[in-house]
This record gives structure tokens, sequence and C-alpha cells, in this order.
């Protein structure tokens, strides 16, 4: 389940007759913008801005690929708690990346949508946000899914809340509730579960993300930092995913 990746020689010469099995729904944990630029003597803004440009890369990549569901943790319910320079900087992300990014969008057929408590996010967030949503919501091709100001956690207590007052209100009794009313209450409820869950920079931890949702997923780390996930080692975690053995906890016939 766990493993670190990295791109050879050999696997790249190879890779239009590898990748056979795509995954329908890939979630991505962008990790790593900060530790990039520090690295480079940059201000953590900087590292920001160049995960910015991999979404887009990225998005027109797994696009082309047949990918059908992209899911981006962009901004968790706990990282409010970051110093207000940088939270704003990423408040103002969504307005810069959907001015300069909506015509490929749209050239690419990809269809944005968001999940988390938007309402809490600052206007010029949602307007950014919002107006995203609504030029490409007659696209049919990738589903971009952005996860902003989300929490797994809170995520699932909403869905929680919601199935008790269905209950108290007679829809269905106690004895009734099935995982399915759970998963029709989350964010989430018209979207897959995701296939392969990839988390860049190396850390080994899901931080509140898609818990409920990640129960079977296929999970792939690796040391690369978000800024520097190029197209290539998007590929190479496709190459591993569908060398992956899924068996949702049953046992493999052959």
């Amino acid at each position: 389940m766990f493993k670190f990746f990295r791109k050879t020689e050999q696997v790249q010469k190879t890779e239009k007759q590898e990748l056979k099995k795509i995954p329908t729904h890939v979630a991505i944990i962008m990790d790593g913008n900060g530790r990039w630029a520090k690295k480079r003597n940059m201000p953590r803004i900087k590292g920001h801005y160049e995960g910015m440009q991999t979404v887009k890369k990225i998005t027109k990549y797994a696009s082309k690929l047949g990918v059908k569901y992209l899911t981006l943790y962009a901004f968790s319910t706990e990282n409010w708690a970051r110093p207000k320079e940088e939270v704003s900087y990423l408040m103002d992300l969504p307005e810069k990346m959907f001015s300069s990014f909506m015509p490929e969008l749209m050239e690419n057929n990809v269809k944005v949508e968001v999940i988390g408590v938007v309402e809490k996010l600052p206007e010029n967030t949602r307007k950014a946000v919002n107006d995203a949503i609504e030029q490409t919501k007659n696209n049919t091709g990738l589903k971009l899914i952005f996860a902003l100001n989300y929490g797994s956690k809170d995520e699932m207590l909403r869905a929680i809340k919601q199935i008790a007052k269905d209950v108290q209100d007679n829809k269905y009794s106690a004895e009734e509730i099935s995982e399915e009313h759970v998963s029709a209450n989350l964010f989430t409820s018209n979207t897959p579960d995701p296939d392969l869950l990839i988390r860049t920079s190396g850390e080994q931890r899901i931080s509140n993300f898609l818990l409920w949702q990640i129960a079977y997923s296929e999970f792939l780390f690796t040391k690369v930092a978000w800024p520097d996930f190029n197209e290539d080692e998007f590929y190479q975690a496709l190459l591993e995913y569908q060398s992956r053995d899924r068996r949702f906890g049953g046992l493999n016939e052959d």
C-alpha cells in the first residue's frame, strides 16, 4: 500500500506500451510548496505560485491520459493557522489561477468543482471559485475538484448531523442507516471514491483528507515536492498503480 517511487529510464522509454489501466479518480495531497521555496531561499508564497503552475500541468496531463476525476487538496480547515500573509496569498490564488487557466480548461473540456465549506472563504475567493464552476458547468471531460477549506472530520460530522436530523424527521429509522446514507451526505456524494491517493514531498500521512472515501484506495508517496511534480512523475504514479493488486478486502482468485 505504501511505496515511494522513482522514474527510471527504462520505464520512460516504454511508457506508451505499459500504461494500460487508468484510475478513474486520482486524489492528490499537494505537499511541499513551502519547503521547496525555503530550500531555494525564496518566500513560501513563491512555492505556492510554482505549485499553482504544477496544478495546471497535471490537470491537462490527467485529462489527456483519460483520468475522469482529479481531486486536489488545496486548503485544509487547519491551514487557517498559517501566517496571515501566507493565508491571504492562498486565498488570492484561485482568482490568479482561473484568470489565466480558464481558456485551457475550456479547451480541454475540464469541469471545475469544489468540496469544503466554501461559504466561509473570503468573498473574492468564493467569487473566483463560483465563476469557474459556472463557466465550466457544461464541460463533460475531467472533473477537477478542489478541496478548499476542507477537513474530512468536519465533513463526516456534518454528515452525521444531517443523518440524525433525517431520522428525527422520520425519513428513515436509525436501524436503516447504511454506508450509502453516509456517502450520500458527504461533499463527495456525486463522485466515486479515489482509486489512487498520491502525496508529494515525502510525508506519509493523510492529514484529514477524504478519510471515509479512501478506505480501499491505493496510497502512493513520493519524495518529490509538489512544485517539481511533473508529467513524468504523474505517469510513474499511474504505472505503479496499475501494478497493484486491488482486492477490496477479498482474495485474488489467481
